[in-house]
């Protein structure tokens, strides 16, 4: 009986020690987690209202959420391994569990977002960029407009002939430029009067291409990251389940 329970004891410790191991590292998961979210809602935000569904916002929202919660239960996890206290493991159990579906969550909308990307900036894009380009309390969609035809080198939707559309080419506002200036290969003032492959980004190709380029290519950190983050969460899932059941019943 004495083997049996030292048995049990060693069994428990070893169990103890290997779930604060993995609090650690979730700890620092749950940081990594909150960066991704910090980092789409804060670096890239300006391109996030180039569109016209807020999934990708929301998917953003969700892992800064789970990446919060996963810090905060990283340290209950701890509390309640060397507490060895049941009802905070039960607690920690249900916050792994949230974290999961929260998790699931996000993959579903990124994936469902994955899918109907295309069609979205095929709709949308070229109709945001012409009617609201520097319209009055449009300022953010003009700067995400400006900073996206900088950043990947490109000119309009489609290709630069789209600026001929556009109600902001034929307004005095424009002073005679045919596209913005940031379509220049070197902005210079007044530099979109002039529409040569030399001056603008005309033969680069349009912006659709590479804005859904990029946010295919963000989606599918999103969905490495979540799944990545699941995975470790059924181990630790796991430990505290065994952890639970190796120790005795509180006494009440």
């Amino acid at each position: 009986m004495g083997e049996y329970d030292e048995k049990e004891t060693c069994g428990t410790i070893c169990l103890k020690y290997l779930l604060f191991s993995f609090n650690f590292f979730f700890w620092l998961a749950g940081g990594a987690v909150m960066a991704v979210g910090v980092w789409t809602l804060v670096e890239k935000s300006d391109y996030i209202s180039l569109l016209s569904s807020g999934i990708y916002a929301a998917t953003a929202y969700i892992l800064v959420i789970a990446g919060a919660i996963v810090m905060v239960t990283g340290i209950l996890g701890c509390c309640a391994t060397f507490k060895e206290q049941r009802q905070l493991l039960r607690v920690y159990f249900v916050l792994l569990l949230c974290i999961f579906l929260l998790e699931i969550l996000a993959g579903i909308l990124a994936y469902i977002y994955y899918q109907q990307l295309n069609d979205e900036l095929k709709q949308n894009l070229r109709e945001t960029m012409t009617s609201k380009y520097k319209r009055v309390g449009e300022e953010r969609v003009t700067e995400a407009v400006n900073k996206l035809q900088q950043e990947f080198k490109c000119c309009g939707s489609n290709n630069s002939q789209d600026w001929q559309g556009s109600e902001w080419v034929r307004t005095p506002e424009a002073g005679g430029r045919q596209v913005p200036d940031s379509c220049c290969k070197t902005i210079t003032p007044r530099c979109g009067m002039r529409d040569h492959p030399s001056n603008i980004y005309k033969v680069e190709g349009g912006c659709i291409t590479k804005l859904e380029n990029f946010i295919l290519e963000h989606l599918r950190i999103i969905g490495a990251v979540g799944i990545g983050i699941a995975c470790v969460q059924i181990i630790g899932m796991i430990f505290t389940c065994c952890l639970y059941r190796s120790l005795k019943s509180e006494p009440y």
